[in-house]
């Protein structure tokens, strides 16, 4: 039976990411902002405004995957799918939409990055098993692909990442009767297979850079199937009106 888990789940997140951290956070990340949109690489960009700041590691996370250079994020924003998807085969990056998924059920914490995706903190590295959430996430995902009318929806899984395969086994396990053709495929390379392509549902920062189009599957699921979450706000909304080209 899977186990129970809160994935995703660290104690100190209320505090880090609370009322009165988010104002500071949000401060350095315009200060990242300005860095990284003028050349300088994020993680050396991160590294010197979170010395300043003297914020923890996790926070510094928070603030690499959330931020952007302006010309990173108007590339996404033109390439993300926001109209009917009806009759489209969805390209569905596999670990970084169940992942999500399952840390929403587990009332953990996920960001609300400037791109609009939704991206969490947990740091698998390799490591992933099923969890009491995994099912209830696949079903929400289905529920989605289900309304949105899409033809097909392809999953794409890391073969190298643990509990792969039965992760592979309970998507089309779940969704064999589902209004659309599910697959799920394992691959040990992943991004390659998405980069370049057409309605990839995913939230890498790599592959959104590198991709045709992309559909912002997880945000879409928690605005329509859990209204409301509690999503860490580092989307910076004004970023390209104080910072033009």
């Amino acid at each position: 039976m899977p186990e129970t888990v809160r994935r995703g789940y660290a104690p100190g997140d209320a505090r880090e990411f609370g009322e009165k951290a988010l104002p500071l956070l949000r401060r350095a990340q315009r200060d990242i902002f300005y860095l990284v949109s003028r050349g300088y690489a994020l993680e050396r960009a991160v590294t010197f405004v979170g010395d300043r700041f003297q914020f923890s590691a996790r926070q510094r996370m928070a603030l690499a995957r959330a931020t952007c250079s302006r010309g990173s994020l108007l590339g996404r924003r033109r390439r993300e799918c926001g109209g009917d998807l009806a009759g489209k085969t969805l390209l569905v990056d596999g670990f970084n939409l169940i992942i999500p998924l399952e840390i929403a059920l587990s009332r953990s914490t996920l960001i609300l990055c400037m791109d609009g995706a939704v991206r969490d903190l947990a740091g698998l590295h390799g490591s992933y098993r099923l969890i009491d959430k995994t099912d209830r996430a696949i079903r929400l995902a289905g529920d989605e692909l289900a309304a949105l009318g899409v033809a097909g929806a392809r999953f794409y899984l890391d073969a190298p990442i643990s509990n792969a395969g039965r992760l592979r086994q309970r998507i089309l396990a779940l969704l064999k009767d589902a209004p659309f053709a599910a697959e799920a495929v394992l691959s040990d390379h992943v991004d390659g297979m998405l980069l370049g392509r057409e309605f990839v549902a995913t939230g890498d920062s790599a592959i959104l850079d590198r991709c045709v189009s992309w559909v912002n599957l997880t945000a879409r699921i928690l605005r329509r199937r859990m209204p409301g979450y509690p999503l860490i706000d580092l989307s910076l909304p004004d970023a390209l009106e104080w910072m033009p080209a």
